[in-house]
């Protein structure tokens, strides 16, 4: 099957970000000016340098109680800084919690059971039992062809990894398990790695 997404694809859902997995999930937390905590996930997320340390995400669409874009992305706008927090298998139901069009004004940790603490080096919470946290710093947003459609680029100024996590020296995920986005409402989780070695070294 060949089509052009103009002119649609003619099956009963979009294909499109079922070919783009799996993706990992940035599970996005911020702060508005007022203080009211925000947690929302995000898996058109990556990273982009080794050195310094660079992250970015995309945020797609809008809500009734924002102007342009979501929660995520106003406040970062306001602030300039995000935490982005790895989201374990065992975190699956709250983190759908948090996929919930809330009004601007709900604190998702709360709605989703969830415990924030602050951060070390921005003003900004992050989720205290997540895998690990990483810190950001806005280094540019750039608006995408499209409307609402936007990608944040942040440097990582701040790493929190839990020590159970740390196996032999070595940041381990079989030991949480990493859940993964899939295309439709598909998600998947990392339970199978294996090493390679590259013919050079």
């Amino acid at each position: 099957m060949f089509y052009r997404p103009k002119d649609g694809h003619g099956l009963p859902h979009n294909p499109y970000n079922a070919l783009i997995a799996p993706r990992p999930i940035a599970w996005i937390s911020t702060e508005d000016a007022d203080g009211v905590k925000n947690l929302a996930p995000y898996s058109f997320f990556n990273g982009t340098a080794y050195v310094p340390p660079q992250v970015m995400f995309a945020s797609t669409g809008t809500k009734p109680d924002q102007e342009n874009g979501k929660d995520t992305l106003a406040n970062i706008r306001a602030t300039g800084v995000f935490c982005i927090n790895l989201v374990a298998e065992a975190m699956q139901d709250a983190m759908n919690v948090s996929t919930t069009g809330f009004d601007k004004d709900v604190d998702e940790f709360a709605r989703a059971g969830l415990t924030a603490a602050p951060c070390e080096t921005i003003n900004c919470p992050r989720l205290i039992d997540a895998p690990a946290s990483m810190e950001c710093e806005v280094t540019q947003i750039l608006q995408m062809k499209g409307e609402n459609n936007y990608v944040v680029h942040g440097e990582v100024v701040g790493i929190h990894m839990r020590d159970d996590c740390i196996v032999d020296g070595l940041f381990d995920v079989s030991t949480f398990r990493p859940l993964a986005r899939l295309g439709y409402r598909d998600y998947s989780v990392v339970d199978n790695t294996f090493t390679l070695a590259r013919p050079d070294d």
